[in-house]
């Protein structure tokens, strides 16, 4: 078991594209607000873009540097980064790199040295696949940590959470809290899904983020902004 402060999360979503990325910036821009050394982790991202400086870059782990105050490859935050923006597993075994849980570990242990709170971001939803034989759920449970969930406001989105909630909990995880994102497109009876979710997640809600004003939606190839992410980060609190 890898011990870690209570300052530390492992943020996790119903499933991709539900602004996972979006809740751990502004988790990491109030933890650093408290007066912690915080940063953010990634144990795998799939999907490159290039910049104006022709580097290859990540969305996910350039908007994690930026809530953490980190320069371009000032620090390592990821040890696997892939190009293809598909399922991780299949995108490495397709380049015969195959995902390594314990090199994930040492790589987030490496971090955990020099930050005293580190906010991993999963990929994709809980059960993605790692390898042949482990999930990112194992990888969670390895690293021991309270898990966050991102509720991507959506149809669907309660038997997501609660199928999600039955699996962190089967692993002996606690929930340290759940938000609920609101997405591009707004649904219907918004209100009540929200309801419905806090009267059957036993866990603290730590927010809704309201659906981002035009000027700090997230552009293409490119990572969340500053101001989105401090946006994001009045609209929810920390676990207790």
């Amino acid at each position: 078991m890898i011990p870690y402060t209570p300052t530390s999360f492992f943020v996790t979503g119903t499933d991709t594209e539900v602004g996972k990325t979006l809740v751990s910036g502004a988790i990491i821009l109030k933890l650093r607000e408290a007066g912690f050394k915080a940063a953010g982790f990634k144990p795998v991202v799939a999907g490159t873009y290039t910049d104006s400086n022709n580097q290859e870059l990540n969305e996910d782990l350039e908007t994690l540097r930026i809530a953490s105050g980190l320069s371009p490859h000032e620090q390592s935050l990821c040890p696997y980064i892939l190009d293809e923006a598909a399922a991780p597993h299949i995108v490495a075994k397709r380049n015969e790199m195959p995902l390594d849980a314990t090199l994930i570990l040492d790589a987030f242990n490496a971090l955990a040295q020099k930050f005293n709170a580190v906010v991993v971001e999963g990929a994709g939803g809980f059960l993605v696949p790692l390898n042949e034989q482990e999930d990112l759920a194992d990888l969670a449970q390895a690293m021991d940590l309270p898990v966050i969930l991102v509720v991507g406001m959506r149809l669907g989105c309660i038997n997501h959470a609660l199928l999600t909630c039955e699996a962190i909990q089967s692993r002996q995880l606690m929930i340290a809290g759940w938000v609920a994102n609101t997405l591009s497109a707004e649904m219907p009876l918004l209100d009540e899904n929200i309801q419905a979710l806090k009267d059957r997640i036993f866990a603290p809600f730590l927010g809704i983020i309201p659906r981002l004003p035009a000027q700090l939606k997230k552009q293409e190839n490119a990572p969340y902004s500053i101001e989105a992410l401090r946006f994001a980060a009045e609209h929810i609190r920390l676990p207790e």
